[in-house]
């Protein structure tokens, strides 16, 4: 039952970073893109009727994550609440900078401010994002009691008294940003023409060979920080097929982005975010939470609720999950097309 909802927090998870990374990245490309307020209007209106929806995978997965893994949800957001509060910040200037740019639009002091908001959150967001995913990777100093406090940093080392940010969960964060601003151009070229799509698809052109670089460095990264990632790979050899969708999933956001073919690029960037999300999901599997030492660590057998409260819930969850897909499908198809500059959306 444990695995069921481990798959489940882990797909919930990957909606999120999919979804809300698209308008994460199209923030981050904000001023890449968008050159004149026109056009960075554009670019809000591109992200405009969705965005507020893909947060909410975000709420689900805590949700999921509080009922299925109560343990791990109450020493992650107390070890963390210094990076969570500054998060939760980062996610209202970011809802406000959308928001709030279109209310006096003839002000370029106001829509100036409210851009450079927008642009600024986004970048954090996708930084911070990437620094959490490299704190559980490295593992976090858990106690006898499933309980941790890291500082903001300590030495920059991946030993001893670590820090939220130190040289490995910086790096992630870098990656985090890489591949997020390539995927929201990506989605930008899908939505937008003329200039603001010939802008777009340069940035995925130039932006793939730094993301090439960052993953390359990520992966030595880990192998270092964390080797024993790689017994669930040699135990179950089916898991090396995760790497090698990495590799082509990057070979097709190259080869779409160089044949004009925007919606295969974006699909392409969404697969390489599944695949090295789920490759570390893979790779720490059975631990939610690793402790920096192994007998401290958070599993899904010490972490998960009871059993009859998982299995009343796997009843109701595909119920849930139905309509949201159904809804999603439904907003999609209906702000379907391009956006064009100057023109209401």
């Amino acid at each position: 039952m444990e695995l069921i909802w481990f798959m489940i927090v882990a797909f919930m998870l990957v909606c999120y970073v999919i979804l809300d990374g698209f308008d994460i990245g199209a923030g981050i490309v904000h001023y890449f893109v968008g050159r004149n307020d026109a056009e960075r209007a554009a670019v809000i209106r591109s992200i405009g009727p969705v965005w507020d929806g893909n947060e909410v995978w975000l709420l689900a997965t805590g949700g999921t994550l509080y009922f299925a893994f109560p343990a791990l949800y109450a020493a992650g957001f107390s070890g963390f609440y210094l990076p969570l509060i500054m998060v939760l910040w980062l996610l209202i200037m970011r809802a406000a900078g959308i928001e709030l740019r279109h209310q006096l639009e003839h002000n370029q002091m106001w829509t100036a401010f409210w851009d450079f908001v927008f642009a600024l959150a986004s970048i954090l967001l996708a930084i911070f994002f990437g620094a959490a995913l490299g704190n559980v990777i490295r593992g976090v100093p858990l106690n006898a009691e499933g309980y941790f406090f890291e500082p903001l940093f300590t030495h920059w080392g991946t030993t001893g008294e670590t820090g939220i940010l130190d040289w490995f969960t910086v790096l992630s964060g870098v990656v985090a940003f890489v591949a997020l601003a390539v995927h929201g151009a990506n989605y930008l070229a899908l939505k937008t023409e003329g200039e603001m799509n010939e802008r777009s698809r340069m940035v995925v052109k130039y932006g793939w060979f730094a993301l090439v670089a960052v993953t390359i460095a990520s992966l030595g990264a880990v192998m270092y920080v964390r080797p024993t990632l790689l017994d669930n790979y040699y135990s179950l050899p089916i898991g090396w097929l995760i790497p090698i969708a990495v590799a082509a999933s990057l070979a097709a956001i190259y080869y779409f982005n160089g044949k004009g073919n925007d919606k295969a690029a974006f699909l392409s960037s969404s697969v390489y975010l599944a695949m090295m999300l789920g490759g570390a999901v893979f790779g720490l599997y059975p631990n939610v939470l690793p402790a920096l030492d192994p007998a401290y660590s958070l599993t899904v057998h010490n972490a998960k609720a009871g059993e009859y409260g998982l299995s009343v819930a796997l009843i109701w969850w595909p119920i849930g999950i139905i309509i949201a897909l159904c809804y999603y499908r439904f907003l999609f198809k209906t702000f379907k097309g391009k956006v064009v500059v100057g023109e209401e959306h």
